[in-house]
């Protein structure tokens, strides 16, 4: 009888068993793998696997995204019925974190994926004038850092055009897959809708840059329909952006420079009209810095112009070794006329030279270009005139022109000494 329940009992319980195989329903799979693709500045496409292939047509997924380590419950929420989600409106720039979730049925759910992250891009540069220059997006982060966007890139020039001591930053973005093309020892050719921009700014104390500085302003240059054409941000007191202003104002500026003497100066910030006057050539509008012979020289023991060829920003360059030099002015291995003539060509050569203001308005024949011979410049049947012109910043007889309201004592040590030797 022991051994007939005992039977019994095992019989029962198979059964039991193989009712409870009958409704048996596996947990719901885990996402995994999971990816972000087609990544822009405000979208993102996310992917996983899910294995819906012979899941119940109910199935779908839930997805929580939010700024990177937000908290579970916390995130934007969003529904899907195939592996993959487009997100829209993202902040650019930005790290972001997503998890899945599997709901093959009501009662049956996945627990969370391991988490999946991405970053949005920066903005593109707007090549057009706004309002503020934010939203020309050329700098990234707080505006004041005057941290290039990844689209643009920084040049420096081996002699600067001098401004009432101000500091320059230079920034060019070129369109998406474009670059410079060479053309000479002159300005490069850039495309359509290349920005180029330079801010002003001084620094609260030169000995001291940790102390902030001050923006004054920031020229923008924008090359639409084969024209450069000129707009200038003025930045605010607060220094948290700058407005488009055309017409041209006047700044007081002080600041302590590196010798620790307190220095003050009336910046003046140029109209569009004054902008034109020095950036022109036969009455076309052109640049003035970044030519490639002005380009030419090493920065931390690597070549400028090497360095835009390798990034793909400067194109048909036959030799680097080729393009010509413009020396450093400050340099003091360099003969004294070398450096002057140096100083002339980025200071003064654009009015002074074929096709510049002076030489088309007042048939001036002084050209100070580098290139162009000491017996052919004028230099020497006008040097009175320069020693005059160069020491003073009476309005409409000083040299430059406009955009100087105090005399580069620096550069005049050099020039005076060197136009009174001349013979």
């Amino acid at each position: 009888m022991k051994k007939f329940n005992l039977l019994a009992f095992l019989v029962l319980l198979i059964v039991s068993c193989q009712k409870d195989d009958a409704v048996f329903v596996p947990q719901c799979e885990i996402p995994e793998n999971l990816s972000a693709i087609n990544i822009n500045y405000n979208s993102a496409t996310l992917t996983w696997e899910g294995n819906l292939s012979g899941a119940s047509e109910t199935s779908s997924f839930v997805i929580e995204y939010g700024l990177s380590g937000f908290v579970l419950g916390t995130g934007t929420t969003v529904n899907a019925t195939v592996e993959t989600l487009t997100l829209f409106n993202l902040l650019p720039n930005t790290a972001y974190d997503f998890y899945v979730q599997k709901i093959c049925s009501i009662n049956n759910t996945s627990i969370l994926s391991d988490v999946g992250s991405f970053t949005t891009l920066a903005p593109p540069v707007i090549a057009e004038f706004r309002q503020n220059l934010s939203e020309l997006n050329l700098f990234q982060g707080d505006l004041d850092d005057l941290q290039p966007s990844v689209y643009t890139f920084e040049y420096y020039l081996n002699t600067a055009l001098y401004t009432d001591y101000a500091l320059k930053q230079r920034i060019v973005a070129l369109p998406s897959g474009a670059s410079m093309t060479y053309l000479n020892d002159g300005l490069p050719d850039f495309p359509e809708n290349t920005v180029i921009a330079k801010t002003f700014y001084y620094n609260i104390d030169d000995r001291n840059v940790s102390l902030g500085k001050k923006i004054i302003e920031t020229r923008v240059m924008i090359k639409l329909n084969g024209t450069w054409e000129f707009g200038d941000y003025v930045w605010n007191e607060n220094q948290t952006d700058a407005i488009l202003e055309n017409n041209g104002s006047v700044v007081p500026i002080a600041w302590i420079d590196s010798d620790g003497n307190n220095r003050n100066v009336d910046y003046e910030i140029p109209s569009v009209a004054d902008c034109f006057t020095c950036h022109q050539n036969f009455s076309n509008s052109t640049l003035i810095g970044p030519k490639l012979r002005t380009m030419n020289f090493n920065i931390n023991g690597v070549n400028q112009l090497q360095k835009f060829i390798t990034n793909g920003q400067l194109t048909n360059v036959p030799d680097v070794t080729s393009i010509g030099v413009l020396p450093n002015w400050e340099d003091t291995n360099l003969t004294d006329e070398q450096r002057v003539r140096a100083y002339f060509d980025i200071n003064c050569a654009h009015c002074h030279s074929a096709g510049g203001y002076h030489t088309v308005n007042f048939y001036d024949a002084l050209n100070v270009s580098y290139e162009t011979s000491f017996e052919n410049s004028q230099i020497f049947d006008k040097r009175y005139s320069i020693m005059a012109r160069i020491q003073t910043s009476v309005d409409e007889y000083s040299m430059p022109f406009i955009g100087v309201s105090s005399p580069h004592q620096e550069a005049l040590d050099l020039i005076i000494p060197y136009l009174e030797s001349l013979e």
